[in-house]
């Protein structure tokens, strides 16, 4: 029995929570960088829509990677420590490729810069899930709205350097700030969090129980995560080349971007509130099928104010998604394993943002439009779907089996 007041969801847990959503919005912008200037690798280096891609997936590839990696790391040594260190490697990457002229060394750097950021991302999600209870669902929410809002500021901050000195000042630009914000940050989170040596999971009564073993979910979940993230992709990584080609220029696809990932925001400070009272496998249930309904509004679309609309409704849909695996790791999973596990089914969302960002890109080259891309990620977020309709139905199932023995 507890005999000291509670630090979880305490007013520490609320400045951490800021302090870490500060780190996100500035360690993200590793992830959203080569996106902004797309267009410009396209032209610069003389390639196609899928071989401007390439440096995107390897970012994606690295940031997949270094979720996984870095999530070990921190259930190791801590927050703090992987912080740093990942600030100086995101940083160096971005040096580095703003003074190459070669593309093959363009890429192989972005892998550094991908997993750089990856810190920000699922490791700071897992630290910060440490500290909340009650309220878990909607910490971890904001913390990984800092990945969105990133994508959704910098293209603005960086807008007038992209359109006079151009890309490079930029990324060296973005190497300072990495830098003088992240690493003083990340020593405000030194201190451990509560739960880190819970074993057993504490799973809500309102999210039934899985006869799934950790493992087994854990695979569901990142082949789920593969799915949804693949869908996700065509719109997040493809809107600005896709407002390119309709002529509307880089500068209205970048405010396009802007407002899908803001809405994104909104959306994960929704979901986030919603898994605190469905649970993490409804609330990502509930993502997940309005992202598929966004993708088909998508398709008929091609027009400026309706192509503006359906961007805002696709944030608005699939904001919550990502977020929700973690939490429901954090339902069904020991807590002293969370790094690791919640890396592990990050790892698989962002290789499926890899894979559906090149895809859609060679799909463009193959067709010369991007209507089929539309439908390809359509049919990997019915993957998606199927698998979280198979998950409620096992926890439900159980639910109701306790019920009955009650």
């Amino acid at each position: 029995m507890r005999t000291t007041p509670p630090v979880e969801d305490s007013i520490a847990s609320w400045v951490r929570l800021a302090l870490s959503l500060a780190i996100a919005m500035v360690g993200n912008i590793g992830m959203w960088a080569i996106i902004v200037i797309l267009p410009a690798v396209e032209v610069e280096f003389g390639v196609d829509r899928a071989g401007a891609s390439v440096p995107y997936a390897l970012t994606m590839a690295g940031f997949a990677l270094g979720n996984w990696q870095i999530g070990r790391v921190v259930d190791r040594y801590g927050i703090t420590f992987a912080l740093i260190g990942a600030a100086l490697l995101l940083a160096g990457g971005l040096a580095a490729a703003a003074a190459t002229s070669s593309l093959v060394i363009f890429g192989i750097l972005h892998l550094l810069v991908g997993f750089g950021a990856a810190a920000s991302f699922g490791p700071l999600i897992a630290d910060v899930s440490h500290w909340f209870l009650r309220r878990r669902g909607i910490a971890v929410a904001v913390v990984a709205s800092g990945n969105y809002l990133a994508g959704a500021i910098w293209p603005l901050v960086l807008a007038p350097v992209l359109s006079g000195p151009g890309w490079r000042t930029a990324y060296l630009l973005l190497a300072v700030i990495v830098v003088a914000v992240v690493v003083p940050l990340s020593f405000t989170l030194r201190r451990p969090g509560p739960t880190r040596s819970t074993v057993t999971p504490v799973a809500p009564p309102h999210v039934g129980q899985v006869s799934l073993s950790p493992t087994k979910l854990q695979m569901l979940l990142m082949i789920a995560g593969i799915g949804c993230c693949v869908a996700m992709a065509m719109p997040q990584v493809h809107i600005i080349a896709y407002c390119v080609d309709l002529g509307f220029g880089a500068g209205v696809g970048a405010q396009m971007l802007s407002l899908m990932l803001l809405g994104g925001v909104v959306s994960r400070l929704i979901s986030g509130l919603l898994a605190d009272v469905l649970g993490g496998v409804r609330t990502l249930l509930i993502g997940s099928a309005l992202q598929m309904t966004a993708l088909f509004l998508f398709l008929p679309s091609d027009g400026l104010v309706s192509l503006y609309l359906v961007s805002a409704v696709f944030g608005l849909s699939q904001g919550g998604i990502v977020p929700s695996y973690a939490v429901i790791v954090r339902e069904y999973m020991p807590a002293a394993e969370a790094g690791a596990r919640v890396g592990a089914v990050i790892m698989a969302t962002i290789v499926g943002m890899a894979l559906g960002g090149w895809m859609s890109g060679w799909i463009y080259d193959v067709t010369g439009s991007y209507q089929m891309a539309f439908i390809n990620g359509i049919v990997w977020n019915g993957l998606n779907v199927a698998i979280l309709v198979l998950i409620l139905w096992n926890a439900m199932g159980r639910g109701r089996t306790r019920l009955e023995r009650a």
